[in-house]
């Protein structure tokens, strides 16, 4: 399991980042991104006035395995853990404010942890996600 920071939940985060956000297509997964709004924080300073801060959210990560990859269940869910793996891998390389959403395609229950991997690094590359990239 990914921690509760790094989870994107409810709907309408989804189809923000779905409506709003940048494309990346692999072979067997998709990538879809939107850049989360930044939280600014007042300091409370008794002596002087400071400027507020702004507070970097922790990347959020959705997931989205559809049936059109396979009817059964165990296999969908064998691909969620697959990307669950690779993400909490690639997770501490990821630029903190963004809300992300991995897909996977049909030919993603043919693939290993490996080329999973391989391929969200890619994408997440491409998408200029990826702290020194």
């Amino acid at each position: 399991m990914l921690p509760n920071q790094n989870r994107l939940r409810h709907r309408q985060d989804f189809n923000a980042v779905y409506r709003n956000g940048i494309r990346r297509r692999g072979q067997n997964i998709s990538l879809r991104g939107l850049r989360a709004k930044v939280v600014e924080s007042e300091a409370s300073n008794t002596g002087g006035e400071s400027p507020p801060k702004a507070i970097a959210l922790a990347p959020r990560f959705g997931l989205s395995v559809s049936q059109k990859v396979s009817k059964r269940a165990v296999v969908r869910n064998r691909v969620k853990r697959l990307i669950r793996a690779a993400i909490r891998k690639l997770l501490p390389r990821v630029s903190p404010g963004w809300d992300l959403i991995v897909i996977a395609q049909p030919g993603a229950q043919e693939c290993n942890y490996s080329q999973i991997l391989q391929e969200l690094e890619q994408l997440l590359a491409q998408a200029e996600v990826l702290n020194g990239d």
